[in-house]
């Protein structure tokens, strides 16, 4: 995912569903200093054991934390970021994947990428 992002030289990204952390994490460590990551999850209290560590390790200040349904979210994004993200994530319920999809692509500006975990 490292490599991805250097690929694109991600500045603004989207994560839709956090869980503990761990690939957020990742992300703000290779974003840019001044990068920008929007979260998406359902609740946020199941992030509160990496964000500690994104504490840590410097970073929590390039995340956006939104707790939302994802779809509502997304939409809401979609009235006024099309075409504005760089580098997109996308970690939550599987039953939506496509749904989810078909709005990252929107909010994706030209050369950017889409990454969805367990996918297959």
């Amino acid at each position: 995912m490292s490599m991805l992002l250097n690929l694109v030289n991600a500045k603004k990204t989207i994560e839709v569903g956090v869980l503990t952390g761990h690939s957020l994490l990742l992300t703000a460590l290779f974003i840019a200093q001044d990068g920008n990551i929007v979260t998406i999850d359902i609740s946020l209290e199941d992030c509160e054991i990496g964000l500690q560590i994104i504490r840590k390790a410097g970073v929590a200040h390039k995340i956006d934390f939104t707790e939302s349904r994802a779809l509502l979210a997304l939409d809401q994004l979609l009235e006024d970021s099309v075409g504005s993200f760089d580098f997109a994530f996308s970690d939550s319920d599987k039953v939506n994947y496509y749904n989810y999809h078909e709005r990252l692509m929107k909010l994706l500006n030209v050369g950017g990428i889409v990454v969805c975990d367990n996918r297959l």
